[in-house]
């Protein structure tokens, strides 16, 4: 089949990793896949098994008849057997191109809860209006799909499809030699966080909850990996003015992730946003433990106490009593990391996603080769 992805960009983050990921699984069995980006390319273009096939549109600011008549020239050209939009934006689009889903079927994935303003009244009338030019929509997680159809969404038009880790190549490793990468000492107590600059991401609550625990843990660093994001600038000042900066890092982009998880004893996901989270996956499968904020989908693939922590992180405070609970116990967090991978590995592997992606594609196009 061929399948065009609609994307805002692949710049780094967890809806365009599972794009990413998705094709590289896809295209071995052989599928033709394609992703049109709105504004950019972004660096995950780059780890596509095909980067020729990834066409960006140029999107101005605001809305574009141009970026929507060029991603209509894109799908006569293409001739995809289904196009699959992800989140709103690209789903305006992808709607206009396709006729309202008439040249071809729309499939929408929904990655991550509705926030403030895509709840407001104007947004949920056009999600309703373009919903009904989908042929089917797609959410990450159960919960997500509940949202849904507490907004009077149809049910019978949205599934649930997990996402899911590679877990041959996430996998536990030299923990050592990660940390060596990054200049952490071997015998350091290290928390990480993963994942673009964004409000939601909230790593000003993770460097705050850090500063007020630093010195009950002389040996603790902290490990910031990811690029992106609105407030990229201002995490990096603030972690620049932390009376503790010498014990925090700042690791950037990495094109391959592997290494930071192995480098933690402990991954955080404060966040208030997130559908699945991809971080949480990709570190459990590594061998480590999660400890994320309550109410955000992280139910789905964390059993509290048994394979991770799920807790309310609302404040730096909480955020701080949490970690100082399961940093004074490391031989739990090895107990809890174990159990992690064991979720993964039964639950969450990359072949549970694709194949249901795959049975999806096949019901929507029956006729595609």
């Amino acid at each position: 089949m061929r399948i065009l992805h609609v994307v805002n960009s692949l710049e780094p983050g967890g809806m365009e990793n599972g794009v990413v990921n998705m094709t590289r699984a896809l295209e071995p069995r052989g599928h033709e896949i394609h992703v049109a980006c709105l504004e950019r390319r972004g660096q995950f273009a780059e780890r596509l098994p095909s980067p020729a096939r990834v066409f960006v549109l140029g999107k101005s600011a605001g809305f574009s008849p141009g970026a929507a008549a060029r991603l209509a020239r894109l799908i006569t050209r293409v001739q995809p057997h289904i196009v699959h939009s992800h989140n709103l934006g690209a789903l305006i689009y992808s709607g206009i191109a396709t006729f309202g889903g008439m040249r071809c079927p729309l499939l929408q994935g929904e990655h991550a809860h509705l926030t403030a303003d895509e709840r407001s009244p104007r947004r949920l009338r056009q999600r309703r209006w373009l919903y009904r030019a989908c042929a089917a929509v797609h959410t990450v997680s159960p919960p997500m799909r509940d949202e849904l159809l507490a907004l009077g969404f149809p049910a019978a038009k949205i599934s649930v499809i997990p996402n899911g880790v590679d877990t041959a190549h996430f996998s536990p490793g030299d923990r050592g030699a990660a940390r060596r990468i990054f200049d952490l000492p071997s015998d350091a107590l290290v928390v990480g966080i993963v994942g673009r600059f964004g409000p939601y991401k909230r790593h000003d609550a993770l460097l705050d909850a850090f500063d007020l625990i630093a010195p009950r843990f002389p040996h603790l660093h902290l490990l910031l990996a990811g690029t992106g994001g609105s407030e990229e600038q201002r995490i990096r000042d603030r972690a620049a003015a932390s009376p503790h900066r010498d014990r925090i890092r700042l690791a950037g982009y990495q094109s391959d992730p592997r290494g930071c998880y192995l480098a933690l004893d402990l991954l955080a996901v404060p966040s208030t946003n997130e559908g699945m989270s991809n971080a949480a996956l990709e570190a459990m499968s590594s061998g480590v433990p999660v400890l994320a904020n309550s109410g955000c989908g992280h139910e789905q693939i964390i059993a509290h106490d048994a394979d991770g922590v799920i807790a309310g992180l609302a404040t730096a405070d909480a955020l701080a009593a949490q970690l100082s609970l399961l940093l004074s116990s490391p031989a739990r967090l090895s107990e809890l990391g174990l159990a992690a991978r064991k979720k993964i590995e039964t639950h969450f592997s990359i072949g549970h996603m694709v194949s249901g992606y795959e049975r999806l594609y096949r019901r929507l196009a029956p006729h595609a080769p």
